[in-house]
């Protein structure tokens, strides 16, 4: 099985799907704790599911054990994969020296990830006074190279958001050819594709730049073909086993799930047994503002399948400051229609951009939907800095997530490629 290392892991939905097509992490590595506890508990989750021991799992799930107590019960070499450093030129020396550790002398196949977007996007330019030039994130990729010297894998993945092709340098020249010229010193050839991943099973509509990079430099046709799958379900498909909450109802414990005649679900390795318990279906809570609001997008997607922007909503409610960009904040999800459509790519921390058309159901989206929609499994974890989970948390690192089925599509249509013949990939 290829060993990869995940650079800016963040929750590790890149990880998730690198492993559930056989890939095995050596290590991540990530800045923000919290993050940090989520890879953690994902790790252990595979090391007991492996033994046979998904019942300790169940039991942390359920509280009956602090996770403290459950980290105890885990191998310190499994834990350890984690590491939890910001990458930069002042820390490489001590990430590369436990990087090492975790090879203890075998070689490194794959390097994947991908540095935070803010700098890139075309939304976080708009806000910038700066235009985002100059920000420190936009130089992120030659630490990622360094990984690449050292290391020499045989190839990488470097994903980020379809601002990259359009962000520039300080002196007017593209991130990206940069980036491309930069990898190309380090021995690799790199091609990218804008890949969308409600093409590849996601029921979003997000579209993400994909960097492959191979070693040597006489390569030509190396990108893989990542096929697109005929994509047919609904939003309902998704979301219609979850029991129905008022806005401020739920818990973030295990909730058991309705009966699930649907398919979708279980072809995209998101629910595993009919019924099974889920976390974090737990919806916040709404000011009356937020209620009066999400009646009248409700009532005019009834209406005739019409969506309100924010200029259309009175003007006393009119709240934020921004009247220019993410004008489609309040769109409703709608159980009838293809999720590709009808659900958008920013799935923001407090979920507010999404509303359920039942009027029972009048609120924002829970962080377990929001997780169904990046296809996170149903028993993925999302931990908190303090032992006490947070919905909060766990929508940010939801929404920042790389969907795992479109990395699972990216790493199996890879997996062919690491045939050795000398060091480098060939068709």
């Amino acid at each position: 099985m290829p060993l990869f290392l995940d650079l800016f892991a963040g929750a590790g939905g890149l990880s998730e799907g690198f492993i559930q097509a056989g890939y095995t992490p050596i290590a991540h590595i990530e800045m923000d704790k919290a993050a940090c506890n989520t890879l953690k508990t994902r790790a252990a989750f595979h090391w007991l599911n492996d033994h046979g021991n998904r019942a300790l799992y169940n039991r942390y799930l359920a509280r009956d054990i602090t996770r403290e107590e459950f980290y105890r019960q885990v191998p310190d070499a499994v834990l350890n994969t984690v590491l939890n450093y910001e990458i930069s030129e002042q820390t490489l020396p001590v990430i590369f020296n436990q990087v090492d550790a975790l090879l203890n002398g075998r070689h490194l196949d794959i390097v994947i990830g991908g540095p935070p977007c803010q700098a890139y996007s075309i939304a976080g330019r708009s806000r910038s006074e700066t235009n985002m030039v100059g920000d420190r994130r936009n130089y992120l990729y030659r630490l990622y190279a360094e990984f690449l010297r050292r290391y020499q894998p045989r190839c990488f993945v470097f994903e980020n958001v379809v601002g990259l092709l359009s962000a520039k340098e300080e002196d007017g020249t593209l991130h990206l050819e940069n980036m491309i010229s930069l990898f190309k010193q380090c021995g690799y050839t790199t091609k990218y594709q804008i890949l969308t991943a409600s093409d590849y099973g996601v029921l979003q509509n997000r579209k993400r730049v994909i960097l492959i990079g191979v070693r040597g430099e006489r390569i030509r046709e190396f990108y893989p073909k990542i096929r697109p799958l005929h994509n047919w379900y609904t939003v309902n498909d998704l979301l219609s086993d979850l029991p129905s909450l008022h806005a401020g109802e739920g818990i973030v414990g295990p909730t058991e799930t309705l009966h699930y005649s649907g398919h979708y679900l279980y072809r995209f390795h998101i629910k595993e047994n009919d019924m099974e318990p889920v976390t974090f279906h737990q919806a916040r809570p709404h000011t009356a503002q937020d209620l009066e609001i999400y009646r009248l997008a409700v009532e005019a997607w009834n209406a005739g399948h019409r969506r309100l922007t924010y200029l259309d909503i009175p003007t006393h409610l009119q709240t934020h400051a921004n009247k220019t960009s993410f004008l489609d904040r309040f769109k409703v999800v709608a159980g009838d229609l293809p999720s590709s459509q009808t659900i958008v790519a920013h799935i923001a921390r407090d979920g507010h951009y999404f509303i359920h058309p039942d009027i029972e159901q009048n609120r924002s989206l829970t962080p377990r939907e929001a997780a169904r929609i990046q296809t996170f499994p149903d028993n993925y974890y999302f931990e908190a800095i303090k032992d006490e989970p947070s919905r909060t948390v766990a929508f940010k690192q939801i929404g920042n997530a790389v969907p795992v089925q479109l990395a699972y599509r990216i790493a199996k249509a890879l997996l062919p490629k690491f045939q050795r013949r000398g060091d480098q990939i060939h068709e």
